[in-house]
C-alpha cells in the first residue's frame, strides 16, 4: 500500500489524545456512601470488570476512528501495476477524433459526443497543476500548446466535425512533439477514436518515457456505400460530342447492395444515370454517356442514394468546355493544304499556321496540338521550347521533311524520348495494322482492319523505338506512326512526310481525320476534374498575363465563404496554396475581377473515411501490445478508471466509511454496553 499524501501521516501522533483521556479520566473514582455495603460486594466486582472492558472498547474505537481519518487525508492506494507511482505535475495530450466517421452512433449517442465525454472525464481525473493538450484533425495553432484545466475543458466544447482525415501515426508524432517541450512533467498520451483500419497505422511503438492509452469508440455495425471517384475517358472534350464518364462506387458493408440509384446533375439538369448492384466489400465502375452542348465551366454532381452515412454519397467535379480547341501548324517552305482542309472541317478546332521563322514561343501553351509540318531543319531553340511544352502536357505531331537535317530531328527525339529517325529509304510500303487499343484509334472504326483502306508510302525514315507504342505498322513490322509520352504530354512521330509524293495518308480520310482529332483530344495539359479536401492544397493554372498593373490578388469563394489563397507566380504558371481554408465539399470559383470567373474547382471529402471497418479493442491490444487499451462501456466513469490506472485502487473512501463506522460503534458501546 502506498500514500498519495504521506505528509498527513504525522497526524497519527494525535492518537495519544484518547489514550491520555483514558488514563486520566476513566481511572477517576467516585465515593458513594451506602448504609450497608456488605450486600454490594458481588455486584461491585462484576460492575468493575464490565466498566474496564467498556473503556477499552471505547478507547479502541476512538483510536481506530482517528487512525482512519488520518489515513483518509493521506489517501492510501494499492498500485495495480505493482510499481512505484510517479509523482509530480503531468502533461497530458488528448486526441479526440472529430472526422466524419465519428458521426456513427453507439448504443447511447454519436461517437463524437461519447468521445467528448471521455475526454472530459480524463481531464477531471487529473489535478489543477497539470497541463493539457487537446488535439483534433484540424491541427490549428491553438492545439500546439499546453492548456490549463479549465481552458482544456472549454476547448472540448468547441470541437465539431472536421472534413480532414489524418493517419493516427501522424497524430501520435504531433503529440510527442508537443510533450517533448514539457520539461519537468510526467507525460501521458490518450487517443480517443473509432480506430478505422484505413487510418490506424502505428509503427512498432517503443517509448518507455511516455505512456500511450488507446480509448476505442465502438459504433453499432452499419453498411456504407460511397462514390469514390469519377473520370472522363477523354482528357479533352469538345462541344457537340458525347463522352463516357466513369464512376466508381464502393460497398463497404457486409451485404450486397442491389438496385442502387445513381443520378447525374449536368448542365443544370438532374437525370437518373441508372441502377447498379455492388457486392459486399467490392467496387463497381458504372459508365454514363454525357453530351457536351454548352461551352464554359460545368459544375456536375454524381449522387447515390444511401443511408445513414451520407457525406460520401455526393461527388462533385468541374471542367471547362471550350468552344474551340487551338491547333498550331509550324511549316517550313509552305503549309500543307491537306492539314488546313482537315482541321478547318472540324468546327471544334481553331487552326493556325505559322512559319518556323516567325514563332512566338510564349504562346505555345495556348495550343492543344502543335504540328511540325515538314521542317527541313529544327533549331535548338525550337527543340528546347517543344521539350518544355510537351513536359507541361502538350502534344506534338512530327511529319519529317524528305531531305531533312536528320541530326536535328534526332536531337528532338533525344530531348523528348521519342522515336528516333534512321536512314531515308525510298521503298514502297503498305500499312497493314492499326492499334485500336490505343486512344487515338480506339472505337473509331466500325469495319475490321481487313476492310480498311490503309496508307501506302513511297519513301520513309526507319524509326527506332525503344519505348512507347506503334499506332500504325507496316507489313514488315516496322513503324509508320509511333507515340511516346514525355512528362505530361505526347509525341507522335510519322515515318513518312505528309507530301503525297511520298505518302497517300491524306487520301485515307477515315484514318487521317479521326487521327488528327483524337490527337488534339489526347492532350495531357488538363487539370483534374475533382480535388480532395485536406490533400490537394496546391492548385496550378496559367497566370492571367492581361491582369493589368498594380497588385494582383486572386480570390476564391464557395460554400465555405470567400478567402484569399497564398499566391506564387512561377513563369507563366500561377500556384495557389489553400492552407486548409477549404473545409466544405462543393464548387469553388477563382476570381481576379469580381464579375469574371477564371476557373472552377470541385472539392470532395476524403474517401478514406468511407470504410467504416475498425479495429476492435482486442485487436488493438494484440496488434499494439506496447500501448494500453482502455475498454469500457458507455456508462463507465473514466475519471475513476483513469485515477485507478494512474494511482491504483484508492482507499480513502473506505477510510472515511470506517471512520464513521468506528464512531458509531463508540456511541453504541457508551449507550448500550
Amino acid at each position: 500500500m502506498q500514500f498519495l499524501y504521506p505528509g498527513f501521516l504525522w497526524a497519527l501522533a494525535f492518537l495519544a489524545i484518547p489514550i491520555i483521556i483514558h488514563l486520566f479520566y476513566f481511572r477517576r473514582f467516585k465515593r458513594v456512601y451506602f448504609t450497608n455495603v456488605r450486600f454490594l460486594k458481588e455486584v461491585q466486582e462484576e460492575t468493575s470488570a464490565r466498566r474496564r472492558l467498556r473503556n477499552l472498547l471505547v478507547l479502541s474505537m476512538r483510536l481506530l476512528a482517528l487512525t482512519m481519518l488520518v489515513l483518509a487525508f493521506a489517501q492510501p492506494f494499492i498500485s495495480r501495476k505493482g510499481e512505484e507511482v510517479k509523482r509530480g505535475p503531468r502533461a497530458v495530450s488528448i486526441y479526440l477524433d472529430n472526422s466524419f466517421s465519428m458521426q456513427a452512433e453507439s448504443s447511447d449517442a454519436a461517437l463524437l459526443e461519447l468521445g467528448r465525454k471521455r475526454a472530459r472525464q480524463i481531464i477531471q481525473a487529473y489535478g489543477e497543476e497539470d497541463r493539457y493538450q487537446i488535439l483534433t484533425n484540424d491541427l490549428n495553432e491553438r492545439q500546439h500548446y499546453l492548456l490549463e484545466k479549465e481552458e482544456a475543458l472549454n476547448f472540448l466544447e468547441e470541437i465539431t466535425y472536421s472534413p480532414v482525415t489524418r493517419s493516427l501515426s501522424q497524430i501520435l508524432e504531433l503529440q510527442h512533439s508537443v510533450l517533448d517541450k514539457a520539461d519537468g512533467y510526467q507525460k501521458e498520451i490518450y487517443l480517443i477514436s473509432d480506430f478505422q483500419r484505413s487510418v490506424t497505422d502505428f509503427a512498432d511503438y517503443r517509448d518507455s518515457t511516455v505512456e500511450v492509452s488507446l480509448v476505442p469508440m465502438q459504433a453499432v455495425a452499419m453498411a456504407n456505400v460511397s462514390i469514390d471517384s469519377a473520370w472522363f475517358e477523354n482528357p479533352v472534350r469538345a462541344m457537340g460530342q458525347t463522352y463516357r464518364l466513369f464512376a466508381k462506387v464502393s460497398n463497404y458493408g457486409e451485404e450486397e447492395q442491389e438496385d442502387l440509384r445513381l443520378s447525374l446533375t449536368h448542365e443544370g439538369e438532374t437525370k437518373p444515370a441508372g441502377t447498379l448492384d455492388v457486392p459486399a466489400g467490392k467496387q463497381e465502375i458504372d459508365t454514363i454517356n454525357v453530351g457536351m452542348l454548352q461551352a464554359g465551366w460545368h459544375e456536375d454532381e454524381l449522387e447515390v442514394e444511401d443511408y445513414p452515412v451520407q457525406f460520401d454519397d455526393h461527388y462533385y467535379f468541374a471542367f471547362e468546355l471550350s468552344k474551340e480547341l487551338p491547333v498550331l501548324n509550324i511549316y517550313g517552305e509552305r503549309p500543307a493544304a491537306p492539314l488546313r482542309r482537315a482541321f478547318s472541317a472540324m468546327p471544334q478546332i481553331r487552326y493556325e499556321e505559322k512559319p518556323a521563322s516567325q514563332l512566338d514561343y510564349s504562346t505555345f501553351t495556348n495550343y492543344k496540338l502543335i504540328v511540325l509540318d515538314e521542317l527541313p531543319k529544327l533549331s535548338s531553340g525550337l527543340i528546347t521550347e517543344l521539350k518544355q511544352y510537351v513536359s507541361d502536357g502538350g502534344n506534338v505531331l512530327v511529319f519529317p521533311h524528305a531531305q531533312a537535317d536528320v541530326e536535328s530531328y534526332r536531337s528532338l527525339s533525344a530531348a523528348l524520348h521519342a522515336a528516333r529517325p534512321g536512314n531515308w529509304e525510298e521503298i514502297k510500303r503498305q500499312v497493314s495494322r492499326v492499334n485500336t487499343d490505343e486512344f487515338v484509334f480506339r472505337d473509331v472504326f466500325e469495319r475490321t482492319d481487313e476492310q480498311l483502306r490503309l496508307p501506302v508510302t513511297q519513301g520513309n525514315y526507319s524509326l527506332n523505338i525503344s519505348s512507347g507504342e506503334v499506332l500504325l505498322r507496316y507489313r514488315d513490322g516496322s513503324a509508320f506512326l509511333a507515340k511516346n509520352e514525355w512528362g505530361e504530354g505526347h509525341v507522335y512521330f510519322c515515318a513518312a512526310p505528309l507530301d503525297e509524293q511520298y505518302s497517300n495518308l491524306v487520301r485515307n480520310a477515315e484514318v487521317f481525320v479521326p487521327m488528327l482529332f483524337r490527337m488534339v483530344l489526347a492532350s495531357g495539359s488538363v487539370r483534374p476534374i475533382a480535388y480532395v479536401i485536406g490533400k490537394d492544397e496546391w492548385l496550378e493554372l496559367p497566370h492571367q498575363t492581361d491582369a493589368g498593373g498594380g497588385d494582383i490578388v486572386y480570390k476564391m469563394s464557395g460554400p465555405g465563404g470567400e478567402f484569399i489563397p497564398e499566391q506564387q507566380l512561377i513563369g507563366p504558371r500561377l500556384r495557389l496554396n489553400l492552407h486548409g481554408q477549404i473545409r466544405q465539399a462543393g464548387f469553388y470559383h477563382l476570381y481576379l475581377k469580381p464579375d469574371q470567373i477564371l476557373a472552377t474547382f470541385a472539392f470532395n471529402y476524403d474517401r478514406r473515411e468511407s470504410d467504416l471497418h475498425t479495429f476492435s479493442p482486442s485487436e488493438l491490444a494484440e496488434k499494439y501490445g506496447s500501448m494500453q487499451v482502455l475498454e469500457a462501456s458507455a456508462k463507465t466513469d473514466f475519471t475513476q478508471l483513469i485515477a485507478e490506472q494512474n494511482r491504483g485502487i484508492s482507499l480513502w473512501r473506505w477510510c472515511l466509511i470506517l471512520t464513521l463506522v468506528f464512531l458509531g460503534l463508540e456511541g453504541a458501546i457508551l449507550r448500550w454496553f
